[in-house]
């Protein structure tokens, strides 16, 4: 099986080559932007499954997805993020994608979900697209990706960066990062003020 990989974030690339490639029978192409995946499917053997990230260079919203989708006679192509709401996810899949996988979703799920895809399927994890969606009527809410809505919740709840993780099943380094860029987005220096922030904005 023939897959190729795109996501702008290298640690995140190398992270995905290793769940696939672990598998046995799967080889594992990358790329950063949706112009290198457009010259990687002019020039290589056709693919199994492309496998795109929704917010790197070249996406545009959904509008890289269906340029890709429309390549060489036409491509299965997966859509993949850490921060695309469940009606983006619906998006993609209404607008022909093989499926849409969550960037927490765990190894081995992922692999499964790969081969399902590229088989043929149009694949999209159920507790995904049937969760309800975290308010986003608040003016503070408005500012941040579904997942530092959740990053944001916990540091409310005092959870630490391990129970976080541990609550959605990614990494402890994943959440490091989506609170990074929560305390860029809210103005806070540490959790105890992003919680306060929260607390004043009336979320949670």
């Amino acid at each position: 099986m023939r897959v190729l990989i795109a996501d702008d974030h290298e640690l995140m690339r190398d992270a995905l080559v290793l769940f696939l490639q672990n598998a046995g029978d799967i080889d594992v192409k990358t790329a950063g932007s949706v112009d290198e995946v457009c010259a990687c499917i002019q020039k290589d053997d056709p693919y199994d499954l492309i496998i795109l990230d929704f917010n790197m260079p070249g996406m545009n919203g959904l509008a890289g997805l269906t340029r890709t989708m429309n390549l060489g006679g036409g491509q299965r192509v997966a859509l993949i993020s850490g921060e695309a709401t469940r009606n983006i996810a619906e998006q993609a899949l209404n607008a022909g994608a093989a499926g849409f996988i969550p960037k927490s979703m765990p190894a081995k799920s992922m692999v499964n979900a790969v081969r399902f895809m590229a088989s043929g399927e149009q694949y999209a994890p159920v507790d995904f697209m049937t969760t309800s969606e975290l308010s986003t009527s608040n003016p503070l809410a408005e500012k941040l990706s579904r997942r530092e809505l959740q990053m944001l919740k916990g540091l409310t709840e005092g959870k630490t960066n391990k129970e976080i993780a541990r609550g959605l099943n990614i990494q402890e380094p994943t959440v490091k990062l989506h609170m990074k860029n929560l305390y860029r987005k809210i103005g806070a220096a540490n959790r105890t003020r992003a919680a306060l922030i929260a607390r004043e904005a009336g979320l949670f």
